[in-house]
């Protein structure tokens, strides 16, 4: 039975900060799985922590005088990873001018922390599945087989079980790996521990730039504490420099963090996937995937601004059938455009464009109107064949691009094949 001074201790060693009970819990798991030879799969999410229990598991192991190496899957290319991981021989491939010993035959009796396993490749999961359950690996340009004595500690800050749904990762493998699961905890789930971590980097950093350690009041701990911290550490430890190099107050109130701390606590906007996107090809979008969406949106917005003025002008007022026709276009105003059903008029006083106003009131310029609302129609139509036209030149794009192949054009271009189909009939693209 581990106790409370045991997991103390290893507080101290590995400089963890914190009492919450989840953090106690990961630790004590970290503690009865190290003497073993088993697997371990630590999920959190990124800044949580994750690597400090991987270090853990391995010194308190009996391959802590073996060596150690932390892998990041996700920061090694696709093309490369195998040779890293697992090693290459001479002429392999371009650029193999000499064999290379990989990392699984580096830390032979040692351990191996490969962190972000969810985005390993699923080729690369196969050779990994075989390494854990017969310790065997072939290097890249090889036909022999060797031995390995690795210990595999995992993490991940993914659904796993999500990622096995979706074919992206193999479910044999997550099984392996999941034999011993340890959960970190981020740190809006640690409570007052955020508060004893800022008060650690706050006496760091005055110690750095020889300044008067930070304090924070109560209500300033307390909203601490509320901060929801999507950074995890990294953000707590970048906010407690930015206070201790730009106060010149060490007493914090409230007010003055609350000054630090980003009002929009939105994510990072999703990618736009459309309705005919596949859910595969939903990650890998672009910058240009949403400039485009903007773009389209845009368009749509003003070719219905230019719809509304023409009805209005042809109607010879601006009444509630058209308002209510075309609404959309005030959902972002700080006051939607309601009308009264009797009488057909605003319940409040809208401002719309003085244009308007003038093409019905002066009718000294008549021919003005007839010339501005030709000029409408007539931009509109080529508003929209430049709009069809800039598709079909994408569509055409991405079939020479993927010489033909519908299945990976349509995934190029975010919609389905069906969708693609159709509108290689519709622009009768040969």
């Amino acid at each position: 039975m581990i106790t409370a001074s045991e997991i103390q201790s290893v507080k101290q060693r590995f400089g963890i900060i914190g009492n919450s009970p989840l953090l106690n819990h990961a630790i004590q798991v970290a503690m009865q799985a190290s003497p073993t030879d088993m697997t371990v799969l630590i999920t959190g999410e990124s800044g949580s922590g994750k690597e400090s229990f991987s270090k853990i598991i391995h010194s308190l192991s009996v391959r802590k005088h073996g060596k150690f190496i932390a892998i990041n899957c996700g920061a090694i290319p696709e093309g490369t990873i195998d040779s890293e991981l697992f090693g290459h021989e001479k002429g392999s491939f371009t650029g193999a001018h000499e064999a290379r010993k990989g990392y699984f035959e580096v830390t032979d009796g040692g351990s191996i922390f490969l962190d972000e396993i969810g985005e390993m490749p699923l080729g690369t999961q196969a050779r990994l599945l075989r390494v854990l359950e017969n310790g065997e690996f072939i290097k890249v340009g090889s036909s022999k087989v060797q031995k390995t004595n690795v210990r595999v500690i995992a993490a991940t800050n993914v659904n796993l079980i999500k990622a096995v749904e979706k074919g992206k990762f193999r479910e044999d493998l997550y099984y392996r790996l999941n034999t011993v699961p340890i959960y970190v905890p981020p740190l809006r789930e640690r409570g007052e521990d955020m508060v004893l971590l800022f008060r650690k980097f706050t006496t760091d950093f005055s110690e750095k730039y020889s300044v008067k350690p930070i304090s924070l009041d109560e209500d300033a701990k307390q909203l601490l504490m509320k901060f929801p911290f999507p950074g995890n550490i990294r953000q707590l430890k970048n906010l407690a420099e930015q206070i201790s190099l730009l106060e010149q107050e060490r007493e914090i109130d409230a007010a003055t963090l609350g000054r630090y701390l980003p009002s929009d606590q939105t994510r990072l906007p999703a990618p736009y996937t459309g309705s005919g996107a596949s859910q595969e090809g939903s990650k890998d979008f672009s910058e240009r995937d949403i400039l485009y969406k903007v773009l389209f949106d845009m368009k749509k917005d003003m070719n219905e601004l230019k719809q509304l003025v023409l009805e209005t002008y042809q109607s010879g007022e601006l009444n509630a059938n058209i308002i209510n026709k075309h609404q959309n276009l005030f959902e972002d105003l700080e006051h939607s455009v309601k009308f009264d059903e009797t009488t057909s008029q605003p319940s409040s006083p809208v401002n719309f464009p003085l244009v308007i106003d003038q093409m019905k009131k002066n009718e000294d310029h008549e021919s003005y109107e007839e010339e501005a609302i030709e000029d409408i129609i007539h931009e509109e139509d080529d508003n929209s064949l430049s709009l069809e036209k800039k598709e079909k030149e994408m569509i055409v794009k991405a079939l020479q691009k993927h010489n033909n192949k519908r299945k990976h054009a349509a995934n190029d271009l975010g919609i389905s094949e069906r969708t693609l189909y159709r509108k290689i009939k519709q622009y009768d693209i040969d």
